[in-house]
């Protein structure tokens, strides 16, 4: 799905949001986005087995842990792992899969068109949804730091 009118309604009718590949540091893109996304009213469910939590919500070891209806799947994993994910995401009803910037699998793309899932490649959701909803200036981290003071250099003091 390319056009502005199909993302837009993807993006209104979605209220749940599985984010598979979730980082729980907070400068990675997937967090970045999470965070956004979180912020702007979605439901965020984190999909990763290496932590419990992120962003203050619980995170599942894989999408069939998650216990409530998903509505989009939005993958930050390398192409070579999507296609497996796209049978996860048909099995537990989503209705879209969403592969983030760099994502391309198009054997991935043909499975899920032909089980019913709407699907976004090669964008970033939350590039897609400021550009859309009118959030461009929406840096997306708080670091909770205001400072003109240029932090040391390393080695230097």
């Amino acid at each position: 799905m390319d056009d502005i009118d199909g993302l837009r309604r993807l993006l209104l009718d979605t209220r749940s949001i599985a984010v598979v590949g979730l980082s729980a540091n907070w400068n990675r893109p997937s967090h970045f986005a999470a965070k956004y996304m979180l912020e702007h009213g979605y439901t965020i469910l984190p999909v990763n087995p290496a932590y419990d939590e992120v962003l203050g919500q619980r995170c599942y070891p894989t999408l069939r842990d998650i216990p409530v209806a998903v509505d989009m799947v939005d993958v930050f994993r390398k192409p070579e792992d999507v296609l497996p994910l796209v049978d996860d995401a048909l099995a537990i009803g989503a209705r879209s899969l969403w592969l983030q910037l760099g994502v391309i699998n198009e054997e991935a793309v043909r499975r899920a068109e032909a089980g019913g899932l709407q699907v976004v490649v090669d964008r970033c959701v939350k590039i897609e949804h400021a550009r859309l909803f009118g959030g461009l200036n929406w840096a997306g981290v708080n670091t909770g730091v205001i400072s003109a003071k240029r932090p040391p250099l390393p080695g230097r003091r």
